[in-house]
């Protein structure tokens, strides 16, 4: 048996305990059974709340080998026959998830003589990652966002506009908007809690014709060169990243970015929880801030990458502090080996990589 948990965002936790059947003739595995545990409240008649939770004990297992989504819609088809119960603090989603992340541990190994073989621990991470993919194109499907290449500006105009769209978004009053940014000028950009002085050699960043600014979101210090460097921000309402984790709304907001950027032949991946990496190193990072809704609107997040096409390294390691305590922590040896530019590993230009990461934005919606 194995057991996948859930814990629901501002919500409760939910445990799927998966029990496997096994077959001589193929040595393969099922889910002979399931059962559910958690923290959560069901309210309602004691007597159908019983009934409606083995209904979907009963349910689980002959949905292992569909989407989140799809298993879901059947415990949501359950939910609905019992209309005095309902289910607080955990979802018909967070229950389907806990469910895939029971079948996804299990590896085969149990049969009782012990002989059967391994499920492949690469088909069950695809059988996770291919779900995740298909609620994440719904979820892009549904923000259906405005992709725009803004015109170059300012450092401080671009930190400006970043929270000015965020809250218009929160206001009601802008639809969802991805916008690719235009640097007028190089900078320097510190997170909201950084120190700038353990940041940046401030003299050599002002000799260097650097602006610095600081902007409205956490994480590290980034170096622009307009020529170098592509950006984009994200504003979305609120409820785009609904129950789910601050970890999972990072690759939801970055799914469209990381597909596009294999589609010009990057081996791409998530690495921890904001950067995007190939096999050479860090291609780039991100970062987030919530706003609140306001005036009756739906709230919004702002998330913002930024992309390294080609790197001035020697300048790079000139205006910046790079702390030897957290290039440790990433197990390298300089800020130059952490960061790969997609130049040397596409061939195009930046302009034609920009183009087509704007048209892969606008197909993400189809």
């Amino acid at each position: 048996m194995t057991r996948g948990v859930y814990k629901q965002p501002g919500g409760k936790l939910v445990g799927v305990t998966a029990r496997f059947s096994y077959m001589r003739s193929t040595g393969g595995a099922t889910v002979a059974g399931c059962r559910i545990d958690g923290d959560f409240f069901l309210d309602g008649s004691e007597t159908d709340a019983r009934r409606m939770l083995a209904d979907i004990e009963r349910t689980l297992p002959g949905c292992a080998d569909r989407t989140v989504d799809a298993i879901a819609e059947a415990i949501d088809r359950i939910v609905d026959r019992y209309p005095n119960v309902r289910m607080v603090g955990v979802t018909a989603h967070g229950i389907a998830i806990a469910f895939l992340r029971a079948v996804a541990q299990h590896d085969g190994t149990a049969a009782e003589n012990g002989s059967q073989p391994k499920r492949s621990a690469g088909s069950i991470a695809n059988t996770v990652e291919h779900a995740s993919s298909l609620e994440y194109a719904r979820r892009w499907r549904a923000l259906d966002p405005i992709a725009i290449h803004d015109m170059p500006r300012s450092p401080q105009e671009q930190m400006d506009t970043d929270v000015a769209w965020a809250r218009e978004v929160a206001r009601g009053i802008r639809k969802p908007t991805l916008r690719f940014w235009e640097w007028a000028s190089p900078a320097v950009v510190i997170g909201r809690f950084q120190s700038l002085e353990d940041e940046v050699n401030v003299q050599t960043a002002h000799g260097e014709g650097f602006d610095i600014v600081r902007r409205c979101t956490g994480g590290g210090a980034m170096f622009i060169e307009p020529g170098n460097t592509i950006t984009y921000s994200l504003y979305a309402p609120l409820d785009f990243a609904e129950d789910m984790s601050i970890e999972e709304s990072y690759r939801l907001c970055d799914y469209w970015l990381v597909n596009a950027l294999r589609g010009l032949g990057l081996d791409v991946r998530f690495a921890g929880l904001n950067d995007i990496a190939t096999q050479y190193g860090k291609l780039g990072g991100a970062a987030q801030r919530r706003f609140a809704p306001v005036d009756g609107g739906p709230g919004a997040i702002l998330h913002h990458v930024t992309l390294a096409y080609d790197i001035d390294a020697e300048n790079m390691t000139r205006v910046l502090n790079v702390s030897r305590e957290k290039m440790s922590d990433k197990a390298v040896k300089s800020a130059v080996r952490r960061v790969d530019p997609m130049r040397s590993q596409t061939g195009m230009s930046r302009d034609e990589v920009v183009a087509r990461l704007i048209d892969a934005a606008k197909r993400v919606t189809m």
